[in-house]
């Protein structure tokens, strides 16, 4: 199961997979990572030895960075992802049997972020987590279920502002607003999550699996309207003021380490000058 991808590492471990994003310099969800994860996705799915999935990131400044803004700047990368397994993908994970758990450590945004909304646990270190939706900076929406998922968790309110102001979130406002479930000092981070992991793990397969299975009928990611979403996603995705935010924020470094670390205030930068 760990062998031949490119973009993650897998370990195995009493149960649980330790699934790390390993895909420098940013961990952009682009064409490589979305293939890595649907292979992990249809490897996993009937693997009943692994009762817990952990997703977490060998770079230490990023969790997931953003889907790949070639998808707006260049209409053909656009082609090959509606035609690949991208769409959909995320809402896939929601149906996993296993128990899925975010251990959070670095910047993760927009489509990055909207991963983390199917997963069943979240949980973030402090000082070195940052959360943020910028699509609506750069002329687009949340279109990996973000309109539909984020407001199940921290309101109609606070999804307007996360997505119109397109601010950067650190992990303990995250967690005030319901984002995650626990934001942790970063030295108990691993500690906390992995214990919580194995305990899970070891648990009586059936029991987790009704209990999982009853609390989704209250919140099931799966029913989200996401069709409505892309209806309202795709003619911004394709109209020329997206495709020029899209391509003047790779010029100006977006998807490079040093353009992600401060995401927010370059995209702010190129809005304060479209108005001008």
């Amino acid at each position: 199961m760990s062998h031949g991808y490119t973009a993650l590492t897998v370990r195995r471990d009493r149960g649980v997979a330790f699934v790390s994003f390993d895909h420098p310099p940013v961990n952009l969800v682009d064409a490589q990572l979305i293939t890595d994860l649907d292979r992990f996705h249809d490897e996993i799915h009937d693997d009943a030895a692994i009762r817990v999935i952990v997703f977490q990131s060998a770079l230490p400044d990023f969790f997931l960075a953003h889907g790949d803004m070639r998808l707006v700047s260049e209409p053909e990368t656009l082609a090959a992802y509606a035609a690949g397994p991208g769409p959909g993908l995320y809402r896939r994970f929601a149906g996993l049997p296993q128990v899925t758990i975010a251990k959070v450590a670095g910047r993760v945004r927009g489509g990055g972020a909207e991963f983390l909304l199917y997963l069943d646990l979240r949980y973030a270190a402090l000082g070195s987590s940052w959360f943020g939706q910028p699509e609506v900076s750069l002329g687009i929406i949340p279109g990996g279920g973000g309109t539909q998922l984020l407001p199940r968790l921290i309101g109609r309110s606070r999804a307007l502002e996360v997505v119109l102001g397109g601010g950067r979130y650190d992990a303990a406002t995250a967690e005030r607003y319901g984002w995650i479930d626990r934001a942790l000092p970063a030295a108990e981070l691993d500690a906390f999550v992995d214990d919580l992991a194995f305990r899970i793990a070891a648990q009586p397969p059936a029991a987790v699996a009704a209990a999982k299975e009853a609390i989704a009928h209250a919140t099931d990611a799966r029913d989200a309207d996401t069709d409505r979403e892309t209806a309202l996603l795709m003619p911004l995705f394709t109209g020329p003021e997206a495709r020029q935010r899209f391509s003047d924020a790779l010029a100006a470094g977006a998807q490079t380490h040093p353009g992600e670390l401060d995401l927010e205030g370059l995209l702010g930068r190129l809005g304060a000058v479209a108005v001008e």
